[in-house]
This record gives structure tokens, sequence and C-alpha cells, in this order.
């Protein structure tokens, strides 16, 4: 039985990656040892890193004028890290609330910052409307994709500032124009590699001395400066997330993933759409092409339906906890035959249970 994946984070890794993973895993190139027992400051694991960084730049066009971070900690490390690296102390900043990310990304960023928190959220959508209660901070911060909520936004904010966003669950999913943001960063567990690491891509002229009390681990020059090694590194992290980038090109870079990624939520949005057994209550314009929540009509049915739902094969299928109900993540490493694979389990269990 094939098993597929809909885990929001960590979340599944490409079958050929994790294969070459496992070939190499107790002896990297013919040196003896695995690639996550070598130095980081060896010649075979600076090999590594650079290559990583070469293809994330070829993938997403990212010019010089651009530092690519490999760090510790996840997106949330970068919550308090971009204040405490673009603004000084209590300046003011501007943040676009579209789901429960972005709110977290805000409360953070106001240990730090004068945080102008601008709600867009409109029942199952975004009143984008409200965008023009921005302008007054120093950056704009937005989540394109909210990975709870199943909330998306497909077009950038317009701004004359740096535009800031946490890339987190669709960086690589679509091609986006990075010369129009300040700085985008990710978590890497949902679409880049394994939990454990983040990538932030920063323009070099917003880096500074940061405000004061800024840790050196999350100081962007400094990490900038020691080519992400100003102390060791996650380095097995980065060693997928390479081998990740080298699956991405093959399968022809990000804008024909794009129309994969479409492709699988259409099909699934369709399905959901065309039922009365299941519905998405995300309004059709700002849906996720990531992150797809549902729910059946009748949620006494949801332990039975996720029960089954895993002896098919289909894992990690309930919803967040703060929201409940059914969200599958379909992101690049999903395969279009898992989301098939899905909705045709969906209909069985919508026939045996009318």
């Amino acid at each position: 039985m094939t098993v597929y994946n809909f885990c929001a984070g960590p979340a599944m890794l490409p079958t050929d990656v994790m294969a070459k993973a496992q070939a190499e895993l107790l002896d990297f190139q013919g040196l003896g040892v695995s690639v996550m027992e070598l130095s980081h400051r060896s010649k075979s694991f600076m090999a590594v890193a650079e290559a990583a960084e070469a293809n994330l730049r070829q993938l997403m066009n990212i010019g010089d004028d651009y530092a690519v971070l490999f760090t510790h900690g996840g997106a949330r490390a970068h919550f308090s890290a971009i204040p405490q690296n673009l603004v000084a102390a209590g300046a003011k900043v501007d943040y676009l609330i579209s789901g429960q990310w972005s709110a977290g990304a805000a409360k953070e960023a106001a240990k730090y910052a004068t945080v102008n928190a601008i709600d867009l959220r409109d029942g199952g959508g975004l009143d984008l409307s409200r965008l023009n209660q921005a302008g007054e901070g120093e950056y704009l911060h937005y989540c394109p994709n909210e990975t709870v909520d199943g909330v998306a936004m497909f077009e950038e904010p317009v701004t004359d500032k740096p535009l800031i966003a946490d890339y987190s669950s669709c960086i690589l999913g679509r091609h986006i124009d990075i010369n129009k943001y300040g700085l985008i960063y990710a978590g890497a567990q949902k679409n880049i590699g394994p939990a454990g690491l983040a990538i932030v891509i920063v323009r070099r002229d917003l880096l500074g001395e940061g405000q004061p009390q800024l840790p050196s681990i999350l100081n962007y020059r400094l990490l900038d400066d020691n080519g992400s090694m100003y102390n060791t590194p996650p380095t097995f992290a980065w060693y997928l997330a390479g081998e990740v980038f080298k699956w991405l090109q093959q399968q022809g870079g990000v804008e024909a993933m794009a129309g994969v990624n479409r492709a699988k939520a259409a099909l699934l949005y369709d399905f959901i759409d065309s039922s009365t057994f299941y519905q998405n209550r995300v309004q059709p314009s700002h849906r996720s092409e990531m992150n797809v929540p549902f729910q059946l009509t009748n949620a006494s049915l949801d332990g039975a339906f996720l029960a089954q739902a895993e002896q098919a094969g289909l894992m990690a299928l309930k919803g967040h906890r703060s929201v409940g109900g059914m969200r599958a993540s379909i992101y690049n490493a999903m395969p279009l035959e898992g989301v098939r694979a899905l909705v045709d389990f969906m209909k069985q269990f919508e026939s045996d249970n009318r």
C-alpha cells in the first residue's frame, strides 16, 4: 500500500530525496562517514552548503544584493529577529493579520517595536481594502499562506517600505519576484526539508548593527559575514534541503511545480465544492494551494473518517487543534496521485455514510 502523508509539518519529503539520503547515510561520497558527522567547515560539507545556496538562488532568481542565510530556530525565531535586526527599539512597524501565524508574528514583534496590527480577516476570506491602514511603519510584514486557516494572499501588498513575508508554507510553490521584498523567511519543514532549519533571504542594504540586545546567533549581518556558520549550523537539514533543491530543478523548477500545485488544489477543491457531504469555508479567491481545510457536514463522522483514511494510507488529515475538522497539506512533495487517492477515498466514504 502506498502511504501519502498530508501533514502540515514536518511534512513529507520527495521519495527520491529520501532514498538518496538513505543510501548516503553511512557513507557520504565514499568518505566512510555520514554527512551529519562531517565538520561544517570541512571541504566536503562546504561544497554541500555552497551548492545548496547556489541552487536556491537559481530556483528563485536571487541576486547578489540579497543574502541567503541558513539558520537555526524555525520561522518563530525570526518573529523576534526581524524587528531586532531591521528597526530601532520602539519603531513603528505594520503587520497584516490574515491568520494565526501572522498574528503570532505581530505579537512577538511587539516586544521590540510598536506594532500597527491591521486585521484583514473577514469571515472566510480577507478584506484587502483595509490595506490602506498601513503606511507609517518602517516595514510591512505579512504571511502569504496561513497554514492553519488555509487562507492565502496571491498578490503582494503594494508599499514603498521594505516588504517582509513569512513564506514558510508556500516558498518554492510558485514563482515570486524576490526584488519586491526586503526580506522573506521560511521554516524548512513544509516545502524545503526537515524541521530545525530556517532560511532567510534579506536585501543586504537592510543589514545593520541591530538592536543592542539582539542575540549574535540571530544577527543577520553577522550570519551573512560568516556564511551562515557563525556557530555550527543544522548540517544534516542543510544537506537535505540542498537535495530538495536539486530535485526541484529536476522537476523543471518552480514554474513547473506551480502548475502541478494548481492542478492538485483544483482537483481537491472542485470535488469538495461538488459535494454536500464536505465543505470548505474559505472564499475561493483566498483559498490556499498548499493547505486545504475541509469539514464533514456531519461532524460526528470525523473520527471514523480519520481512522479509515489512515487504514487507506492517507496520513495526518486531522485539522489543527484550534479549528478542528480536516486539513490536507499538499506541498511540493505531494504527488498528484496522492490527491487523487484522497479524493477517491472521500467519494467512497461519502457513499458509505449517506
